[in-house]
């Protein structure tokens, strides 16, 4: 469980993780050092998976953005295991869920326009074997995206 302390330090770390030690430290009201070992200490239990930079999708020039939802028609392991496997090695996946429901995985696939995801499922999706269903929702609108945990 994360106390309070380390969750406001998460949330600014979520919100802005280039600052530095010294600007983290002053907006929790904290010493540098005692700062420095929280973030030391979440990172080495895994808290803190990793650092990187978010993409505004459409300026990088993917302007299409859409669900899957993707039925297997068996859930023989092996044509599961392929399915992941694929699925992993494809950048145009951002995410990719194992679902309840009527789809057994929901993807976020983006790509830079309509061409290019009919490419996507004509070369990719519809030759992995077991899939029995994939349908689309195509993504109008980003109403809230936000990846940061609500600390």
């Amino acid at each position: 469980m994360i106390d309070p302390l380390d969750g406001r330090l998460l949330l600014h770390l979520q919100r802005d993780s280039r600052q530095s030690n010294q600007q983290l430290a002053d907006s929790l009201n904290m010493s540098s050092s005692a700062c420095w070992r929280r973030v030391a200490a979440l990172e080495a239990e895994g808290v803190i998976a990793r650092y990187t930079a978010l993409v505004d999708r459409e300026k990088a020039g993917f302007s299409m953005s859409a669900i899957l939802h993707v039925s297997l028609d068996r859930h023989d392991e092996k044509f599961v295991s392929q399915f992941i496997m694929r699925v992993r090695k494809r950048p145009e996946v951002l995410e990719c869920f194992a679902t309840t429901g009527d789809a057994d995985f929901h993807l976020r696939v983006v790509v830079s326009d309509m061409a290019a995801y009919n490419r996507f499922l004509d070369d990719f999706m519809f030759k992995i074997p077991g899939i029995r269903h994939v349908r689309t929702n195509v993504i109008l609108k980003e109403i809230k995206y936000d990846v940061a945990l609500p600390f």
